[in-house]
């Protein structure tokens, strides 16, 4: 039994100044003048803010990569560190180009099952297509609780033909549930990314020229459009660029049911620290999409996310050591390890003005409980 006493109670809907009784490790009582059984335990919350446990629905535990290497938090580090930051619910994105959609789904089960420390939840990444795949979408869905799909646009191995996104998009909404896409043009980044090998540049600052901003808002809009012709909603995830962004916003003026998520990363700095000269600084900036150049981006992000034209955001944390990195970065899964700090860079617009506090629990809290439900 736990008393949070004299806080100020922030949820989507409303602040009220007030008290926070919970039992057995559910809210039972919110408000004023609450009965209070004996013997609980009580915080005393005086002008502090008492907001909602953190849903963060992007994250890469424990992932395994063709080259053998791992990502180097699982399922207990970086759900401890999750709860140390203030979030309660995880999504981990079931990534294997090795096995079956059911096969992995299981594999990672199994590996949460044995060590997380909060709640979590799985969406799978589709990285081809054929009658089977639906088949095993089909069950996933009715006998495994998986209302995600993930869809990669760029990525070598990873990424789907507009063909088989289409398919994705029309078997997700036959069975209601969502398609999330990483959304980068993946044919204009392997031609770069040998071009720019050629001229020598295999440092972090590669990223940039590798994966312009331009690739990622081309990318977006085919993605968009290709959702809105099967008629079912999408989530741009994640949101780096101001062009991307801009594209989403559009788009949803023009009626498309399309959701954007900027990351963590991208909401709290930009891609100067690629030229930095120390290495291992530059290289704990790669993210895919890279951040942008410009030092403006994170506040614009902010500022859509603030007013309701981007509406969630996740850490995407998927970590390497600085050995694991020094192998190349190319052959990562391309993602900043923000999980514990995420969700309070995502707050630090409270004290900028661009968010009030009631919108400040949206994109990470109650959005993500509509999602997730």
């Amino acid at each position: 039994r736990l008393h949070i006493k004299g806080g100020k109670i922030v949820n989507d809907d409303m602040i009220l100044d007030g008290d926070v009784y919970i039992e057995d490790g559910i809210i039972r009582q919110v408000g004023k003048d609450l009965t209070i059984p004996g013997g609980t335990k009580t915080i005393e919350a005086k002008g502090k803010l008492v907001i909602p446990g953190g849903i963060d629905v992007s994250t890469h535990f424990q992932l395994p990569l063709p080259s053998g290497i791992r990502s180097a938090d699982d399922f207990y580090t970086g759900t401890r560190a999750a709860v140390a930051g203030g979030t309660t619910m995880v999504v981990d994105c079931v990534l294997d180009t090795t096995c079956s959609p059911l096969e992995a789904f299981e594999k990672w089960k199994s590996w949460a099952d044995e060590k997380v420390c909060c709640d979590y939840g799985l969406q799978l990444a589709v990285t081809s297509f054929d009658p089977k795949t639906k088949e095993e979408l089909e069950t996933l869905v009715k006998e495994k609780g998986v209302n995600a799909f993930r869809a990669y646009l760029s990525m070598d191995s990873l990424m789907l033909s507009d063909v088989d996104f289409v398919h994705l998009l029309e078997v997700s909404k036959h069975l209601g549930a969502l398609t999330t896409v990483h959304a980068e043009n993946g044919l204009v980044i392997a031609e770069n990314q040998k071009r720019i090998q050629a001229l020598g540049i295999t440092g972090p600052e590669g990223v940039l020229y590798s994966q312009p901003e331009e690739a990622e808002a081309e990318a977006t809009l085919r993605a968009i459009v290709l959702a809105n012709q099967v008629s079912t909603p999408l989530l741009v995830s994640p949101v780096m660029s101001k062009g991307a962004a801009d594209v989403i916003v559009k788009k949803r003026n023009d009626g498309c049911v399309v959701f954007g998520e900027p990351t963590a990363a991208s909401l709290g700095t930009d891609g100067s620290h690629y030229f930095n000269k120390c290495w291992a600084h530059a290289a704990a900036h790669v993210t895919s999409p890279p951040l942008s150049a410009d030092p403006s981006t994170a506040g614009r992000l902010m500022d859509l996310l603030g007013c309701g034209d981007l509406h969630t955001t996740g850490s995407h944390h998927c970590t390497y050591t600085m050995a694991q990195k020094a192998v190349g970065l190319r052959r990562l899964h391309q993602d900043s390890p923000r999980r514990q700090r995420s969700r309070g860079e995502n707050a630090g617009g409270l004290g900028e003005g661009r968010d009030d506090r009631q919108d400040g629990c949206l994109p990470f809290c109650c959005c993500h409980q509509h999602k997730c439900s």
